[in-house]
């Protein structure tokens, strides 16, 4: 989602020979200076710099701030399937693609979420896709069924999206985690809800 701002201020013309006017059209000679003239040459000029600047923030904090809706949107809503692990699966988009293939590295884009909504992580807030190697227990295992598939889940094709629900026991367990301080980021028994994008087969791989 990009922002834009607009607006109806105008930078003042630098020429001696004219001055600033409100609706931008025209150039003319200046009045004669009056002694009950009170108005600041200094404020259109004022005006201009400022709206400048937040012209110029705009453009440089548009791909911050689209990167930040996708770090926080929810893929549309869909009817979960739920297999004998207790994952819960539905797919957005198919996908077009390969299928994710077991133990080699893949490109995804997530974000995850608690059951109550509240986002705790996502890709998408380091603008960047995560590389994992799936299917071998270097992420939980509830992204490994999820996205590899097995046990009457289809795995996950490139250009596919699916929404996970990640019961505790395929997730973090009943201990929590990320804890520092006595502060966790995920407590224990955490049902975890996943939206994953997967982009692409991480080029790596195709080197071996």
């Amino acid at each position: 989602m990009a922002l834009s701002l607009t607006s109806g201020v105008r930078v003042p013309y630098s020429s001696p020979s004219c001055f600033w006017q409100q609706n931008g059209k025209s150039c003319k000679a200046p009045p004669k200076a009056s002694r009950t003239d009170n108005k600041n040459p200094l404020l259109g000029i004022g005006i201009g710099v400022v709206t400048a600047c937040v012209m110029g923030l705009t453009a440089l904090d548009a791909d911050a701030t689209r990167i930040e809706y996708y770090a926080t949107v929810e893929e549309p809503s869909c009817e979960y399937n739920y297999v004998k692990s207790g994952l819960g699966y539905c797919d957005i988009a198919e996908g077009f693609g390969d299928e994710a293939p077991y133990a080699e590295l893949i490109n995804i884009h997530y974000t995850a979420r608690f059951a109550d909504g509240t986002v705790f992580d996502s890709s998408y807030k380091r603008a960047r896709p995560l590389t994992m190697r799936i299917g071998v227990g270097k992420v939980i295992k509830g992204l490994d069924q999820g996205i590899l598939g097995g046990e009457g889940v289809p795995p996950m094709r490139i250009g596919g999206k699916r929404k996970l629900q990640i019961p505790p026991h395929l997730a973090y367990g009943p201990e929590p985690v990320g804890c520092f301080s006595g502060d966790c980021n995920i407590p224990g028994n955490a049902t975890l809800l996943y939206d994953i994008n997967f982009v692409e087969l991480y080029s790596g791989n195709r080197s071996k």
